[in-house]
């Protein structure tokens, strides 16, 4: 059995999502594993997270399996995602539906973005949104404001300057995409809302 399907199949059988496997220099295998999606249930029951027991857990288990396939490594590490957790599935993107996101794209959009962003842009910031087409085609968008200039000292900031910046959207297949992760944005003040407005970049 291959590597990847052994820690995937291990990993699901212990009820945990697999998010990434990475093999670094010196024989280190590197599991990164999150607590399953409940879908629209999971609103209600509040944010769960990967503990240093559930790690163990897996740890153990996964020793054991990759020793019965004979796969070679020298160190096993087995972690939670972090706060920049990457996006790689459908189902993680309608997990995290509302979030700020940051995505790189394999190309950037050429002429299709023109007049809104830079054409040879390539990576984005902004509110990952569930998008539908005329024929009911679903897709992704981010949305997100650029801030305005900063003051220089001294210096007077018109109304105009003080309103809003207008909001982009950018929309996206999976496809497209080279790089998704959650925004590494963290909230001293407390619990962040899932429903907020939109993050500047």
């Amino acid at each position: 059995m291959a590597l990847q399907q052994t820690v995937e199949t291990t990993v699901a059988g212990l009820g945990y999502d697999l998010v990434e496997i990475e093999r670094s220099a010196g024989g280190l295998l590197r599991v990164t594993i999150d607590l399953p999606w409940a879908g629209a249930a999971a609103d209600g029951g509040g944010d769960a997270f990967v503990t240093v027991e559930d790690c163990e857990k897996v740890t153990r288990q996964l020793q054991y399996a990759l020793e019965v396939e004979n796969v070679d490594y020298r160190r096993l590490e087995v972690s939670s995602p972090g706060i920049d957790r990457p996006l790689r599935h459908e189902q993680d993107f309608e997990r995290f539906a509302g979030e700020v996101i940051d995505i790189t794209l394999k190309a950037p959009m050429g002429e299709a973005a023109a007049g809104q962003v830079n054409a040879n842009r390539k990576k984005f910031r902004g509110t990952l949104e569930r998008t539908e087409g005329p024929g009911g085609e679903r897709g992704w968008q981010i949305v997100w404001r650029d801030e305005p200039a900063p003051a220089k000292p001294g210096q007077k900031v018109s109304q105009k300057k003080r309103e809003a910046a207008p909001l982009h959207a950018l929309g996206f297949r999976l496809d497209e995409l080279r790089d998704a992760r959650l925004a590494p944005i963290v909230d001293f003040k407390g619990r962040k809302p899932r429903t907020g407005g939109v993050q500047p970049e």
